[in-house]
């Protein structure tokens, strides 16, 4: 089949100067009469305030006509009539606010209010994103609705936050009860990388962001106190059941050696009866080995969490096991045959179930099938799968085999064909491309591994402990640094680029992410590699380590609870080691970097002071969009853009049409909004890539290879990114016309303009324009 390459209007024309950055068509400056009256401005509860370096802004109020509406922005900008234009706007990089703001021009929504390929103008943040600087947000304007004109009636609008996993609307879009964060001002442009005009302030990253001072060890004492509470609770009434992760909770405390569990007969009393009670809770309603409800996503967890108890606490329960119980029903039957058949129920049943997108997938697979047959294999190994079938299922989830999907008769029934791997061969997650906070499995993969020790502290799987080793490393360029919401030296994971991130910007992380079920050291700990204890060392270092435990003990739940009981161990691992001089490649001290993983369209670049993260094949769920995602940070600004780029790909003759939708980008566009929210990018027709034989597809469904280019060229600001996706093809890069100097990175390669440059199978070529 031929190769198509497909250029939009504006995408990347190479005979161009390499970075000569166009002037803006046009400029709001927001709080300024002259310049707010110029463009005819019509503001509907707005306030003007005095904000960042004493710039003046644009807040839009609370109490639109309905509860989640607030205040609303008209006004006119300048167009390019011919060329693709960009919407930018400016934003303070210390504000915190979660009331997102949409674009409408000529009535329509621009993007997507919930993980578009083109997002809403501004999604809100969770914490200050680039303190004491701006912050600007680029969006592409639709052709159809500047061809031909010079000017554009433009709209924002504000609204409440939104909680992507609402039942409902009233769930899902929640009331506006304060005011946005301040907008600076809004520019169109014709050039994918915004650049300020010149005169305009800008502030500057510290040289030297000072070190916490506190929290400090005392933290770890109040982690026990939160930990002894809940056991404390727990065995008031020994002989009361308990939930099944609570079960599972007393089990790893009964081995953790400072909890009121450890070796405490109460524990095993009250493990005993819960394990009774759900057995004879299944017996009443056998879909509980389906999806038990007292757990999180129970269909992922199924009676996993109880077959990990039996596990763990074989030598304590084995006595019982040929006891005979009453199994509610009035039938007696022993403990050993009871718990198997509800074990055995919930395996099977989850092989059939098990779940594409990749945490899901580990989750499903270790509790659903992995644990249940562990547990399966205690109490009846007769009827239990050998262990190294068993380990199949955790091996296809971390991606050391290909993954088949779920089983049918016993058979795999293959949805993405017989090669596709849950992660890429550098070891990033698949969902469709990067994910920064979804994408951090570690906390799962080190389950897992765990999972697989015979016993508590002995060795678990050698070959899963490598690729937990190899999935953290591969997360490492993904930490950038910044300082934290006080100021402080830290690193941030990078979100701006995932494809299933909505939180921005993202935690203090270093070698692991804090979650509600994993925390900072656990990965690093649990193999003690060398570059992982040292980008634990660097968080001691920087004193965030005490500040991060800190932050998840002030969230409440069980669940977090339960995921804390591991931290003190784990940090006296980290903390008797000695330095590794291993630090995150973003940090400022190290050599310019770049890393590249094509099998997901993603590159970190660090270049000095300057740090380019760029997702190439970007939440092209269902077609090829023509959409790359970038967020370039420099010691002055930061700019998170969504811009044209140029593909290369192999057609299916099928097409895409854009459905109108202004919600969710995908999902048949989540909960419905009032009918005079009209999408501008309605009835746009998409090429939708070639599907490999064997799958099945029709267009609109999602597909990892629907939207997948195999060459891609991005030009963003003095940087070039050409890169090849494919497994099995070579193309050619032409250098483009430049009178500097033009570096390929890293490292001091030059080249030549006009030069061809052979761009094989999945690699990536990164020019710099001096």
């Amino acid at each position: 089949m031929p190769r198509f390459r497909l250029t939009c209007l504006i995408c990347l024309l190479l005979s161009i100067p390499a970075f000569s950055p166009a002037a803006v068509s046009d400029t709001l400056v927001f709080g300024n009469t002259d310049s707010e009256n110029a463009h005819g401005l019509a503001a509907t509860l707005s306030a003007v305030e005095t904000g960042g370096l004493g710039e003046p802004s644009r807040r839009l109020l609370p109490g639109g006509p309905l509860p989640w509406q607030g205040g609303m922005l008209k006004f006119a900008m300048r167009v390019d009539p011919e060329r693709q234009n960009y919407f930018t706007i400016r934003l303070w990089g210390g504000d915190v606010n979660r009331n997102p703001m949409t674009l409408h021009v000529a009535g329509k929504q621009i993007g997507y209010r919930h993980l578009g390929d083109i997002e809403a103008l501004e999604i809100g943040t969770d914490a200050p994103a680039y303190p004491g600087r701006f912050h600007y947000r680029t969006c592409p304007l639709p052709l159809s609705l500047t061809k031909g004109k010079e000017r554009i009636e433009c709209e924002i609008r504000a609204s409440g936050p939104i909680w992507g996993y609402g039942r409902n609307f009233d769930e899902y879009q929640k009331p506006m009860t304060e005011p946005t964060r301040g907008l600076y001002a809004a520019y169109t442009h014709t050039d994918p990388c915004f650049t300020p005009p010149d005169g305009e302030k800008q502030g500057r990253f510290p040289e030297n962001p000072p070190l916490r001072t506190a929290p400090g060890p005392e933290v770890l004492d109040d982690l026990k106190k939160r930990v002894n509470a809940d056991i404390e609770r727990l065995l008031r009434e020994p002989d009361r059941p308990c939930s099944q992760m609570q079960a599972l909770f007393l089990a790893k405390a009964w081995h953790t050696p400072w909890t009121r569990a450890a070796g405490n007969p109460k524990a095993i009393r009250k493990i005993g009866v819960s394990l009774d009670a759900l057995y004879r809770a299944y017996v009443a309603d056998p879909r509980l080995a389906q999806a038990e409800p007292s757990t999180y996503n129970p269909d992922w967890f199924g009676l996993g969490p109880a077959g990990q108890v039996i596990v763990l606490l074989e030598k304590e329960l084995a006595p019982s096991f040929d006891q005979a119980i009453d199994d509610g029903s009035g039938r007696q039957v022993k403990r050993r045959e009871g718990y198997a058949d509800m074990l055995l129920a919930c395996r099977d049943w989850h092989r059939e179930h098990r779940r594409q997108y990749t945490n899901q997938s580990m989750i499903n697979d270790l509790y659903g099938i992995y644990l249940a047959n562990r547990g399966l294999a205690v109490v009846a190994p007769e009827r239990a799968m050998p262990e190294r079938q068993a380990l199949r299922y955790l091996r296809e989830s971390v991606g050391l085999d290909p993954w088949l999907g779920s089983e049918k008769d016993g058979k795999p029934v293959k949805p993405l064909g017989d090669s596709f791997y849950q992660l890429t061969a550098r070891g990033l997650t698949k969902e469709l491309g990067y994910v920064g906070n979804y994408g951090e499995v570690l906390d799962w993969v080190a389950q897992i591994y765990e999972a697989t020790r015979p016993a508590p502290g002995r060795p678990g799987d050698p070959e899963i402990k490598a690729q937990l080793v190899k999935i953290a490393r591969a997360r490492a360029p993904f930490r950038y640094p910044m300082v934290d919401a006080d100021g402080c030296r830290a690193m941030i994971m990078e979100t701006a680029v995932g494809w299933r991130d909505t939180h921005f910007p993202g935690d203090v992380t270093y070698d692991q992410r804090p979650s509600w079920d994993g925390s900072p050291f656990e990965v690093s700990a649990a193999t003690l590699d060398p570059h992982l204890v040292g980008y634990s060392q660097q968080m001691l270092e920087d004193k965030q380590f005490f500040a991060s435990i800190a932050g998840q003990i002030a969230s409440p739940g069980f669940r977090v609870t339960f995921g804390l009981m591991a931290v003190p161990e784990r940090y006296e691992a980290i903390r008797a080691q000695p330095p590794t001089g291993h630090r995150l490649p973003m940090s400022w001290d190290q050599p310019d970097f770049v890393f590249a993983d094509e099998e997901n369209g993603v590159v970190a670049i660090k270049k000095g002071r300057e740090i380019v993260y760029a997702s190439l094949y970007w939440r092209a769920r269902h077609a090829l969009n023509f959409l790359g995602r970038v967020h370039y940070l420099t010691p002055e600004i930061d700019r998170v853009a969504t811009v044209k780029l140029e593909t290369e790909f192999t057609p299916s003759g099928m097409e895409y049409t854009r459905p109108d939708w202004t919600n969710f980008g995908f999902a048949n566009g989540g909960h419905r909004y009032p009918a005079e929210f009209v999408s501008a990018h309605a009835g746009e027709k998409l090429p939708i890539a070639r599907i490999p034989e064997g799958i099945a597809f029709k267009p609109g469904q999602e597909n990892i290879h629907a939207g997948r280019g195999d060459f891609y060229r991005l030009r963003y600001g003095p940087y070039l990114i050409a890169m090849n996706m494919s497994a099995d093809k070579t193309f050619t890069l032409g250098v483009p016309e430049h009178a500097g100097e033009i570096r390929e990175l890293p490292g001091t390669k030059t080249l030549r303009a006009g030069e061809r440059r052979e761009v094989g199978p999945r690699s990536t070529v990164v020019l710099r324009f001096e």
